[in-house]
C-alpha cells in the first residue's frame, strides 16, 4: 500500500508491504538518490554488505533501518513472512527528519534507527505494530515525522548552493558536467564537491550517476512490468549513457549483476509493484 505523507517533498514515497507463504529469498537493496527508512513490523531486517555477511552471524539485524546513500547493493534476506513500512527520504531533508546530515550516514550501509532517532522511534515502532490497519500506521508515522521536522526548524539549514545543486542534477536526471553545475551555483568545482560530499556523503558526480541509473532502471522495469522486453540500447541513449556497455557497467556496479540477471531475480518484486519505491 502506498501513502502520500504530506511532508513538503521531504519524503518521496512511503510504502506498506506484507508478504507471506514464500520461501526465504535474497533481495538486493540497490543504491538510489534517496535515503531509506524502514519500520519492520514482523521481525528485524537482516542485511549485509555481502551475501556471505547477510547469511552469517555478523549480519546486521534491526527493526528500524536507516540507510544512507551508497554505491553498492545491500544484501537483504527476505523471510517467509514480512510486514513493514519503507520510506524514501530526500537526502537534504536528513537534518530535519533524522537530526543529522546524510553525509554522517556513509560509514555504515545500515544504521539502527534507534541510534539515529532515539528511544521515541522505538515507541512509535511498537505503537505501529499495535495498529489495526495501514491507514492508522501511516497516520501515526506521518505525525511523528512532521513533529520531528517542526522541532528541527531552527536547526542549521542546508546551504542554498547545495539545495540548488541537487535540484539541478535532478532536473537533468544526472546529465551535465561538474563544471556546468559549479558555474550554475557560483562555486568552484573543488569547493562544490567538498560541501556536497559533507552534506550528502557523495560527490556531485556520484550523485549524478545514481540519478541517471535510477532513471534508467525505472525505464527498464516499467517496460518489464508492462510485459515488453526492454531495449537496453535505446534506454542507454535516452538516459544519457555513452552506449549500451556503459549502462551495463553501471548496472553491474549498483546491482552486482547484469540487467537481465537482475530483472530475472527481481521478477516477483517488480510484479508486486516494488519497483515504484522512491518514484514521485
Amino acid at each position: 500500500m502506498r501513502f502520500a505523507p504530506r511532508l513538503g517533498g521531504m519524503v518521496a514515497s512511503a510504502v506498506g508491504y506484507r508478504s507471506g507463504g514464500q520461501p526465504p529469498a535474497l533481495h538486493r537493496g540497490l543504491p538510489s538518490p534517496w535515503l531509506t527508512l524502514i519500520f519492520s513490523l514482523d521481525g528485524p531486517v537482516t542485511s549485509g554488505l555481502t551475501l556471505e555477511q547477510a547469511r552469517g552471524a555478523d549480519a546486521v539485524r534491526t527493526d528500524i533501518v536507516v540507510g544512507g546513500l551508497h554505491q553498492s547493493p545491500a544484501y537483504i534476506i527476505q523471510p517467509e513472512h514480512e510486514t513493514g513500512v519503507q520510506l524514501a527520504l530526500h537526502p537534504l531533508a536528513a537534518r530535519r527528519l533524522l537530526g543529522l546530515p546524510a553525509g554522517a550516514l556513509t560509514d555504515q550501509l545500515v544504521v539502527s534507527g534507534t541510534e539515529v532517532l532515539g528511544a521515541r522511534a522505538a515507541e512509535i515502532h511498537e505503537r505501529m505494530r499495535e495498529q489495526p490497519g495501514w491507514e492508522e500506521r501511516f497516520a501515526l508515522l506521518g505525525s511523528y515525522l512532521r513533529a520531528r521536522a517542526a522541532a528541527a526548524d531552527e536547526a542549521t539549514p542546508v546551504r542554498r548552493e547545495i539545495v540548488e545543486a541537487w535540484a539541478w542534477l535532478a532536473r537533468h536526471r544526472g546529465a551535465g558536467t561538474l563544471r556546468g553545475l559549479a558555474e550554475h551555483v557560483a562555486l568552484s568545482p573543488r569547493r562544490l564537491t567538498a560541501l556536497f560530499r559533507a552534506e550528502t556523503g557523495l560527490s556531485p558526480k556520484q550523485a549524478a550517476r545514481l540519478m541517471r541509473f535510477e532513471h534508467a532502471k525505472g525505464t527498464v522495469v516499467r517496460s518489464y512490468a508492462a510485459g515488453a522486453p526492454a531495449d537496453l540500447a535505446r534506454v542507454a541513449a535516452d538516459c544519457g549513457y555513452y552506449d549500451h556497455s556503459h549502462l551495463v557497467r553501471d548496472f553491474r556496479q549498483y546491482t552486482g549483476v547484469s540487467p537481465t540477471v537482475w530483472l530475472a531475480e527481481e521478477c516477483r518484486n517488480i510484479q508486486a509493484g516494488g519497483h515504484r519505491n522512491g518514484e514521485e
